[in-house]
Order: C-alpha cells, then structure tokens, then sequence
C-alpha cells in the first residue's frame, strides 16, 4: 500500500489516531459518563478537585463486580466495564487538567515484583 501524498494526509497522520477508539466503548462509556453526569454534575472534576484514591476504587470495584459475574452495575443498568473505564477516564481527565490530587501512596514494589515474576518465554 503507498502512503498518500496529500498534505492533509500527511499532516493528518502526525495528529493522534483517535479513530482506532472502538466505538462500541465509546458508545458505553458515554453512558457511563452520562449517569455520572446526571449523579454529579457534567465535568464535575474539573471545578472541584478529586481524590486519585477515589477513582481507582471505583474502578476496581466494577472490574471486581463484572470479573465476579455481574455484567451491568445495578443502579444504572450499565456495563462495569464502561463505568470502569470511565473512571480512568476521570483520572486522566483532572490530572491533565490539574484537578486530580495525587493521593497515592509513597511509591512501592508493585512494579519491580511483577516484572521479576514474569516468566519469560
């Protein structure tokens, strides 16, 4: 296949491909993000800063839940998976925008120990 010659092509793949977002996440973290919305406000963590450790528990708890069994959390009806990646999303979301208070602990081993306990094949 040849690359095109196109200058908005060209200037085009330099920019981040967000196309390759599938769009059934999309679709399902937009409702997640619309239940959160509706709940507290749409962008609410941009006015008010948020708790790192807040969104990661979130996050946890509806990966738990959906690895656990249950598809879809049961006060909105909407996939774990979704609600959990729209917590990441959060996350991202304050720390670029300088909303997110950094409340992890003092960094640990996590990282070191599972890549020494990686098997290598």
């Amino acid at each position: 296949m040849t690359r095109s010659r196109n200058p908005k092509d060209i200037a085009g793949s330099a920019k981040p491909p967000l196309h390759l977002i599938p769009g059934p996440a999309r679709v399902l973290v937009s409702l997640a993000m619309k239940d959160g919305a509706l709940k507290y406000g749409p962008f609410n963590w941009r006015e008010t800063p948020v708790e790192a450790s807040n969104y990661t528990a979130a996050c946890e708890r509806h990966i738990a839940a959906w690895f656990d069994g249950e598809e879809c959390a049961s006060d909105s009806g909407i996939s774990h998976i979704a609600h959990a990646i729209a917590s990441l999303m959060i996350l991202l979301d304050a720390q670029q925008c300088g909303s997110l208070v950094d409340d992890r602990p003092k960094a640990g081993a996590t990282a070191k120990l599972i890549e020494q306990n990686t098997v290598s094949k």
